[in-house]
């Protein structure tokens, strides 16, 4: 007899892995360090039922949106399971690449989905120090080591370099698109591919996404009506929770976020 034959009672479970916040290396946030025991843990205990991906997030990092992704897609390959996202409030950008690690996409009729693009800047402050009469001295070995130094006047040869680099993750970002949402795209290059981003009704119509849903309601649709959703989450310390460490982590996530970087947001 099988276990669920002698285990009648038991609610079937579905693995659904926790993705949320700003993508980036630092510890606290959504990276590939981070996502791998969620991962690795969904996919060895999944019963061949499919793997729930509960994303929350405006993106961030190019490159550990690219490892998380990449471990899914892995995974889901190796255990022979289908993959589905759900977005919540936001899939945007680097969210929106973890999305298309699924093999179908859902989201709420007024979530943010899209802004397949690239960002990068930060400030200069060059004249600041003229008033304030400081010196810059600056030292390198390498005729570009201070590319896009903020206390040196812009360089026109270096805005162009950092704009070259842009549209080549740009180019990677559509091409992984278009790897994973193929003949379901409906709409035209230019409307997608834009940078800008849309409600998930219109998301549905460009085929960025599959079908409108909450976990609760897919984990029920794919395991029908006495599923359960196990939800694999990061674990948080006690000291995490206390509000000088979340006032700590939301200064620096706006520094992160204001420092002369790419990232897919």
């Amino acid at each position: 007899m099988s276990g669920t034959s002698l285990l009648p009672w038991r609610r079937p479970r579905l693995n659904v892995i926790v993705l949320h916040g700003i993508i980036a290396t630092r510890a606290g946030n959504l990276n590939a360090d981070s996502a791998r025991p969620l991962i690795e843990k969904a996919f060895a205990s999944t019963g061949r039922r499919p793997v729930i991906l509960d994303i929350e997030s405006p993106g961030g990092s190019p490159v550990q949106s690219d490892l998380i992704a990449g471990m899914i897609r892995t995974h889901a390959d190796r255990a022979g399971v289908r993959v589905h996202a759900v977005i919540r409030e936001v899939g945007a950008s680097g969210g929106y690449w973890l999305a298309c690690a699924a093999d179908e996409i859902h989201a709420n009729p007024m979530s943010v989905v899209g802004s397949i693009g690239v960002v990068g800047g930060g400030f200069g402050f060059p004249d600041l120090l003229d008033r304030l009469g400081i010196q810059r001295r600056l030292y390198t070995a390498g005729t570009h080591k201070a590319r896009l130094d903020p206390f040196s006047p812009e360089n026109p040869d270096d805005v162009a370099f950092a704009k070259d680099l842009m549209e080549k993750l740009h180019v990677r970002f559509k091409q992984w698109v278009k790897t994973r949402r193929g003949p379901r795209l409906k709409a035209a290059d230019d409307a997608l591919f834009d940078g800008g981003y849309m409600l998930g009704e219109q998301a549905l119509a460009a085929g960025l996404i599959d079908g409108l849903a909450t976990v609760d309601e897919l984990v029920r649709d794919l395991g029908g009506d006495r599923a359960r959703p196990r939800r694999i989450a990061p674990k948080r310390s006690r000291l995490a929770l206390r509000l000088p460490r979340l006032a700590t982590d939301t200064v620096l996530d706006a520094l992160e976020a204001r420092l002369c970087q790419i990232t897919l947001r």
